[in-house]
């Protein structure tokens, strides 16, 4: 199914809760909570998509199988919605760009090769700083990295770095199991997306940019081709007999 067709809204409030085995008035809270974000028709009727299913049979897993509470479901599905919105963004930045590619419109300039790497992601704190720095014990460091929860490089030496985003996450995990009462699998499933969020806006960003140099290639190729009469004038010289 294609991402717009996922995104159509379809479905009124009673057959979207049959579909996901809920009642109605759960739907509504899970809206002002902000978890799932229904449409209103021109009659302010609430209408979900295939998209908006999806997510709130998510909420029942994350509940009823993984026992994660209201406040880490929140911050799963927040962070969701970031994923849907970026690639809502990417989407429309495709469109824009085979727009001016339509047009013969001058692309945008470029950043240079070689770009270096984002800083906040360099490896460069050895885990005894890294556990001081969000106040930790190292072997909680070790157990979440076991969980995936956070990934930090390795030296030539296989030494442990953390980067200023290792540190980022490890301060999130905190919040999460202390201010907000999360368990632990409830922090895998957004520790989880938090890295596909990441991983997903590389990836989006990349494809933006091999796409506009391939527009930056193109444009400059049609630049450099020959206006038609010129190439007339070299067919005509061609063909003409030279002297004896």
């Amino acid at each position: 199914m294609s991402s717009d067709s996922k995104q159509r809204p379809v479905y009124v409030i009673s057959v979207a809760a049959e579909l996901v085995d809920m009642h109605p008035q759960t739907l509504r809270l899970y809206e002002r909570k902000g978890l799932i974000r229904p449409v209103r028709s021109s009659g302010k009727t609430r209408l979900y998509s295939e998209r908006d299913i999806d997510h709130l049979r998510e909420i029942r897993r994350l509940t009823q199988e993984l026992g994660v509470n209201l406040a880490g479901v929140e911050e799963v599905m927040r962070l969701q919605h970031e994923l849907d919105d970026l690639q809502g963004e990417f989407e429309a930045e495709i469109e824009r760009i085979e727009d001016e590619l339509r047009q013969q419109a001058q692309p945008r300039a470029l950043p240079a090769q070689g770009e270096r790497i984002d800083p906040k992601d360099r490896p460069v704190y050895v885990i005894s700083i890294a556990a001081e720095l969000v106040d930790m014990h190292p072997q909680t460091l070790r157990l979440y990295e076991r969980k995936e929860l956070i990934r930090p490089g390795r030296s030539s030496g296989k030494t442990r770095l953390y980067s200023e985003r290792d540190i980022d996450h490890l301060r999130e995990i905190r919040r999460l199991t202390q201010e907000l009462g999360v368990n632990l699998a409830g922090v895998e499933e957004i520790m989880r997306l938090r890295h596909e969020l990441d991983a997903t806006r590389s990836n989006l960003e990349g494809n933006v940019l091999r796409i506009q140099q391939d527009i930056t290639e193109r444009m400059t190729n049609w630049r450099t081709l020959p206006a038609p009469h010129e190439e007339d004038q070299y067919a005509e010289q061609e063909l003409q007999p030279e002297d004896d």
